[in-house]
């Protein structure tokens, strides 16, 4: 006790703004629950495992530790299990996660000889018993949040459902023997809440659902609310009523109203119709959802390095799956595992090592790799069971939520809950990993993705342009009329165009999709292609060039991205149902570009590299001397002219009033060609119907600059960056190269396939990802924590592919 009063000077009170770490030590990823529970250094409230404390006390020589344990309790096992009713896990309804229960105890400890205090006590100096309670009560830094849930965000109230027209036609809607008025569908039927009509939902891909007669109405109308059929009961708030301009499923507060203008008594109605997110569920947990996830397959649980697995730690699959095929590349196990010592990393790390990237991949890399965390578990404690023989399972693996901290601090996205495009983590993360090993090159293990790319422009001068930039991905479209089953599906088509004609409800049962070649996909993006209104300095005119490109480098890993989601009719994001036919080795090196031909004559401006902006968009004075005899500045007014493309006063006063606080708003309008601001220079209504459709303000505003204003081209941007083509990408070159093509990794251009990504699901914001990587000889599946030999790895159903260079 006197050693502990001796060093009370070293003890702290946490205050309300403090970041209390006890649930995960930084270093590593001991717990409370791991066999020598967590540390929690009662001076910076920085929580280490057994094996790290004494690294903490060399640093920092701060001896006063918290001591936590938390040990299993034991419970019954013969809990029913319930059905699922909603797509989540561990929630009401979801799938159960059977979650242990812990006792906790506490201790105080003090370094370096490890002196034991019982913690409570009475004896306790007053100090320290007020900080420990203070750590006890307060919310742990950490991510509370454990839940591995991919279920959707809960429904909003339409904007359209207070003052929804409703037209008195005399419309009486019967209480059964529906019909849709424009076909013969009895199922998956809406009734449009404005004018009382019932038709048809929309085709799904295998042909079953409607025939899309219930969204040609809308767009027609302007109709906006329709519910389903068969989904409304007493329980108003479980009918799925659908917002089109909206494009999501919604409440409508005063669906009761709206449904007695038709004469509906929602209280005798019964359910007979899946809702939507029923019939998602439905679908999530049959064809795909299994195939992916090889459900079903008894499967050989592995462990050991390099066999670890990451918990879920809600809607957060998308980096688990990611990270574990990143992770099993020679440049990120090097950097961060073989060639980095954990203890040095720590000693080299800021006095937060929460918070520096290095740190918390070399402890990611040391713990996927290390298999310190992948080792079998006993089941229930027992070593052997009746016959003698031991039995195991998998370990839950280890959580990935410091380092989702950190990496995604950055990113309004990435730092949420929801879940997102995997493709668009890896080239986050691969952007923060080059940038803290910026000035280190021969350490940055970015750089084993990064290619560059070469686009030639030729004009019908006869002159040509080169456009190079850097890429750490290749995005690839999918020709579907290059698949190779054409006959089967015209056959399939055939069969289900014959049953709807005869008022029959296609079978969902049997799944055929094109099958397309991975082989012509990538002769996709090598093909020549149409660049219309393409500003040539020779012509001094907007002609159609001709495009093709090619890469000027070999990476050592190449990472191709399926392009299956376009966007459908409606501006409606689809994801296409499509196999790709991967081989396991590919040859790309037809696809290498040979720059500059003897003969070939560079337009004017490409010659030194840049291609002169065309058109600067300046503002209109009669706007801005409208906005200023409104009181406003005239540069703020001229700004908001521009970034507005001159469309008028009240969408420029609009602009205005919302970027009234901007950083920038003062700066002066630059007129350097080179340094305009093109994002800028964009439809505000444009960028709004973009932002309506799920995607970031300043993502549409990069998309637009990028494709002339054109909102199909920028959509198409939007899903394919580095492969879309426009007057206005094509006007601006990018800027001069950072790094030469000579500095980066290059090579013979025959690849091996060692891993791929997969997602279930109706869009990239939700459903679930897996990563199958092979390793040792063998295909195995990483579902979040747990680990498997893959006895079917779904090669045609990848969403992004990692390729090896196999070197000669």
């Amino acid at each position: 006790m006197e050693l502990l009063r001796a060093n009370l000077s070293r003890v702290r009170i946490p205050e309300p703004t403090n970041r209390i770490y006890k649930q995960e030590c930084c270093i590593s990823f001991d717990t409370p629950k791991s066999e020598g529970g967590l540390f929690i250094d009662m001076n910076t409230f920085l929580a280490f495992g057994k094996d790290y404390v004494s690294w903490n006390f060399e640093k920092t020589g701060n001896p006063v530790y918290l001591h936590i344990r938390q040990i299993e309790k034991q419970l019954s096992e013969d809990r029913p299990l319930k059905k699922p009713t909603i797509l989540a896990i561990g929630v009401e309804g979801g799938f159960e996660n059977n979650e242990p229960e812990y006792e906790e105890i506490q201790n105080i400890v003090i370094l370096p000889d490890y002196i034991t205090l019982p913690f409570p006590s009475v004896e306790l100096p007053e100090k320290v018993r007020l900080a420990v309670d203070a750590i006890l009560r307060a919310e742990g830094a950490e991510r509370k949040e454990q839940v591995a849930s991919w279920t959707a965000d809960k429904k909003q109230v339409s904007a359209y459902a207070k003052n929804l027209q409703q037209i008195d036609n005399g419309v009486i809607v019967p209480p059964s023997g529906w019909k849709c008025a424009k076909c013969d569908k009895t199922e998956n039927l809406w009734l449009n809440l404005t004018d009382g009509m019932i038709l048809c939902g929309r085709r799904n891909w295998d042909g079953s659902g409607g025939n899309n007669h219930a969204i040609e109405h809308y767009t027609e109308t302007g109709y906006p609310l329709a519910v389903k059929l068969g989904t409304i009961t007493a329980d108003l708030e479980a009918a799925d009523v659908f917002s089109y301009p909206e494009d999501e499923s919604v409440l409508d507060p005063d669906l009761g109203q709206h449904l007695a203008f038709f004469g509906i008594d929602f209280s005798s109605l019964q359910k007979t119709e899946m809702t939507t997110a029923e019939r998602e569920l439905d679908q999530n947990t049959s064809f795909d959802w299994n195939r992916i996830q090889e459900s079903g397959e008894d499967m050989e649980p592995l462990f050991g390095p390099g066999y670890t697995g990451l918990v879920n730690l809600g809607n957060s699959c998308y980096l688990a799956a990611t990270m574990q095929v990143v992770f099993s590349t020679h440049s990120f196990c090097s950097r961060y595992y073989r060639d980095q010592n954990l203890k040095l990393a720590f000693q080299a790390a800021p006095a937060d090592p929460t918070v520096d990237l290095n740190m918390q991949l070399t402890k990611l890399g040391h713990g996927l790799l290390s298999g310190k965390y992948s080792m079998p578990v006993p089941e229930n404690g027992n070593t052997t069971d009746a016959a003698g023989s031991t039995q195991t399972v998998e370990t839950a693996g280890h959580s990935s939520r410091m380092f989702k901290a950190v990496i995604a601090a950055s990113h309004p996205e990435f730092s949420t809950m929801r879940q997102q495009d995997a493709l668009e983590f890896f080239l986050h993360f691969i952007d923060q990993v080059e940038r803290v090993n910026a000035g280190k090159p021969e350490l940055d293990p970015s750089r084993s993705f990064k290619f560059g790319i070469e686009e030639r422009l030729a004009c019908p001068s006869g002159k040509v342009a080169y456009n190079r930039r850097y890429d750490y991905i290749l995005s690839l479209s999918i020709p579907l009329h290059k698949a190779i089953n054409k006959e089967e599906l015209e056959t399939l088509n055939k069969m289900k165009t014959d049953k709807d004609s005869a008022g029959k409800e296609s079978s969902a049962g049997q799944i055929v999709r094109p099958r397309v070649r991975l082989e012509d996909c990538l002769k996709s993006f090598t093909a020549e292609e149409e660049v219309h209104d393409f500003y040539s300095n020779e012509l001094k005119a907007k002609v159609i060039a001709t495009k093709t490109a090619g890469l000027t480098s070999f990476p050592d890993y190449l990472v191709l991205h399926m392009r299956k989601f376009v966007m459908e009719e409606g501006w409606v994001p689809k994801k296409l149902d499509v196999y790709i036919d991967v081989p396991d080795t590919i040859d790309i090196t037809y696809m290498r570009s040979k720059g500059l031909q003897p003969g070939e004559e560079l337009l004017p401006e490409a010659a030194s590299g840049y291609v002169a902006v065309s058109n600067q968009v300046l503002a209109n004075e009669e706007i801005v001397a409208q906005l200023v005899s409104m009181g406003f500045n005239y540069l703020h007014c001229q700004k908001a002219a521009i970034n507005t493309s001159n469309a008028g006063v009240e969408e420029a006063m609009n602009w205005l009033l919302s970027h009234m606080d901007d950083p920038d708003i003062d700066a002066p309008i630059s007129q350097d060609t080179h340094s305009v601001r093109v994002s800028s220079c964009v439809d505000q209504s444009k960028v709004d119907t973009l932002v309506s459709f799920g995607f970031q303000e300043d993502i549409a505003r990069k998309a637009l600059a990028a494709s002339g204003g054109d909102i199909e081209k920028a959509t198409d941007w939007i899903f394919n960056p580095n492969n879309v083509c426009s007057s206005s990408d094509m006007d601006v070159s990018s800027s001069n190269p950072s790094v030469a093509d000579s500095s980066l990794p290059d090579g013979g251009g025959s690849y091996r396939l060692m891993g791929f990504v997969s997602h279930m699901g109706t869009s990239t914001q939700c459903g679930h990802y897996v990563a199958h990587i092979y390793k040792d000889g063998r295909w195995v599946i990483f579902n979040d924590e747990k680990v498997k030999v893959s006895k079917n790895p779904p090669k045609d159903m990848g969403y992004v592919y990692f390729f090896e260079r196999i070197n000669s």
